[in-house]
């Protein structure tokens, strides 16, 4: 029988652990503010916005979220998070990604400072993770990370895949994962599209994390059976059960591994609620060193 790997219980503890850290300042005290940039609402941001919202409302964490008007080119987007990096009351900026053209995610996280760059994924927050000295690891990558070690998968000295090598998910993760602790300590193999062979590549492998965004890409033609199965991917494709709407797939076909992997977690309610729940942990990182003077890091 395949387990599953729900994200509610580790999503609760990081935030269990955050309430007792809030709770010990007093009161008084302006809390962490977070701002979460974007262009619109289209799925599956909408989502995550919306679960942004409702994080951070219940660890007393301000949050705006800051859509910039349809007219808006890249100048603007830059504006604002140059203009977001120099207001004291702001501690956490997130920028959505993917962008369209000609919109520079990366040229405008580097109007950022690392402290305030929460989700990571900004240059200098990349390079302090090669450096392994990371103010903010990106927080899907730790948000795998912390769910695997809650089910105690197999990471230290093991061989891992991550399959997707995206600047933010894919390329941090195996840095994340690959590196001593508090990383994984794992022995990481790195796929992508380009792949000659998935199934060979994968043969012998302990615990995968598909991040390629393509639906279905792993199932019982490529999974070593009984390997377990981190699913960071997430795309939205048409439900079949409410015609013209759209839903959130990860990249396992979780019907097709059932019974055959040693555990999966879902999409959505896996990677997804600890994802949030550690991006309100780096936005009370960003505020313990920017409001409270702490060297957290």
């Amino acid at each position: 029988m395949t387990a599953r790997l729900d994200g509610k219980p580790v999503a609760e503890k990081i935030r269990a652990t955050l309430r007792a850290a809030l709770d010990a300042v007093g009161p008084g005290v302006a809390p962490p503010s977070l701002v979460s940039v974007h262009r619109g609402l289209d799925s599956p941001f909408r989502f995550y916005l919306r679960r942004q919202g409702q994080a951070a409302e219940q660890l007393g964490i301000a949050f705006r979220d800051l859509a910039l008007p349809a007219g808006d080119g890249p100048g603007e987007l830059e504006a604002t998070v140059r203009a977001l990096d120099r207001d004291p009351s702001v501690h956490g900026v997130l920028v959505e990604h993917p962008l369209p053209p000609p919109f520079d995610f990366f040229r405008a996280l580097e109007e950022l400072r690392p402290e305030k760059d929460v989700d990571g994924a900004g240059p200098r927050n990349l390079g302090r993770l090669v450096g392994q000295r990371p103010i903010h690891v990106p927080a899907v990558a730790r948000a795998a990370l912390e769910l695997a070690r809650h089910y105690r998968l197999p990471l230290e000295g093991e061989r891992v895949a991550v399959i997707g090598r995206s600047p933010t998910v894919g390329l941090p993760l195996a840095i994340l994962l690959a590196s001593p602790p508090p990383g994984g300590n794992a022995s990481v193999t790195v796929l992508h599209s380009r792949t000659a062979d998935l199934t060979r590549a994968l043969a012998g492998v302990r615990t995968l994390f598909p991040c390629a965004g393509r639906p279905g890409l792993l199932n019982r033609t490529n999974v070593p059976e009984g390997a377990h199965v981190v699913d960071v991917g997430l795309s939205s494709v048409p439900d079949p059960e409410r015609p013209g709407t759209q839903r959130a797939v990860g990249d396992a076909d979780a019907d097709a591994l059932d019974g055959w992997a040693g555990s999966l977690s879902p999409v959505p309610g896996g990677i997804g609620p600890v994802t949030v729940a550690q991006l309100m942990a780096n936005t009370v990182t960003a505020w313990r060193i920017l409001a409270r003077g702490e060297r957290v890091p």
